[in-house]
């Protein structure tokens, strides 16, 4: 029997240029993770940015979504948007994502940039997506774990007790509908064992201050994939947020390079 068609995925489309697919982080979106460098990336790409199903303006869908599936329809979203290939980058959850999109669609995907990235493997990103989903009817407290192991050390002891403050109310919000069918995921991926595989070229960059996604996993990113080169970036989970004029040089200097 066919298989249900799906619905099609909500997606920001900017710029003009070869293609550029984004994958966003669990509990994230395309505009919170992407959105400040989408200017900057439009210039030089046709920014393809989808929203996962319960997130930013993609309507919720119950049962548990697999990396598969993810990867599958990030694809078939560009490609609505006329990409036959196209550069990919992801973020977070999202670098899994990538990863897995390059392996299944290696004809389509020209190289890969993951940032703050999900390998695999790690019981301790496994103990804090629980402990996140525990926390995701509690705001409050989620917040106060985001201010901990979110954010980079360096920038939350560097704000202002005001500054401090408002940060902390403005997290104090809803999570997404999908939050825990997107961190239980997070938690248990794991693409380690076909990084080999891939041959396009790929930047990898690590956070350094991250205690979400810990450095050594951005580190088996990089270890795994043969063409790829590591670039560390002193920031927490969300450099968008910490480092963004040093977030978008990078990212700004690869793409460059790809088109030199």
């Amino acid at each position: 029997m066919p298989s249900t068609p799906v619905p099609p995925l909500a997606r920001i489309v900017r710029g003009s240029g070869p293609g550029l697919l984004l994958a966003h982080g669990a509990g994230g979106s395309a505009r919170d993770n992407w959105g400040p460098l989408l200017p900057d990336l439009a210039a030089h790409r046709t920014v393809v940015a989808p929203d996962y199903p319960g997130s930013g303006d993609t309507p919720y869908e119950p049962g548990e979504p697999t990396l598969d599936e993810l990867a599958d329809r990030l694809v078939a979203t560009a490609v609505e948007e006329g990409l036959d290939t196209f550069d990919l980058a992801g973020y977070s959850l999202g670098a899994a994502v990538a990863v897995r999109a390059a392996t299944r669609h290696p004809e389509r995907v020209r190289s890969l940039l993951l940032l703050a990235g999900v390998a695999g493997g790690s019981a301790r990103l496994r103990l804090l997506a629980g402990l996140a989903i525990d926390l995701a009817d509690r705001p409050a407290d989620l917040a106060r774990l985001m201010l901990t192991m979110v954010f980079g050390g360096t920038w939350v002891d560097a704000l202002r007790a005001g500054e401090l403050a408002v940060l902390q109310e403005a997290l104090n919000s809803p999570v997404p509908q999908a939050f825990r069918q997107q961190f239980r995921l997070a938690a248990e991926v794991d693409v380690r064992a076909e990084l080999a595989g891939i041959t396009v070229p790929a930047l990898v960059v690590s956070t350094t201050e991250d205690q979400l996604v810990p450095p050594s996993q951005h580190r088996s990113l990089a270890d795994g994939i043969p063409s790829a080169r590591l670039a560390e970036l002193p920031s927490g989970h969300l450099p968008m947020v910490e480092r963004l004029p040093e977030l978008r040089d990078i990212v700004l200097q690869f793409v460059k390079e790809l088109d030199a």
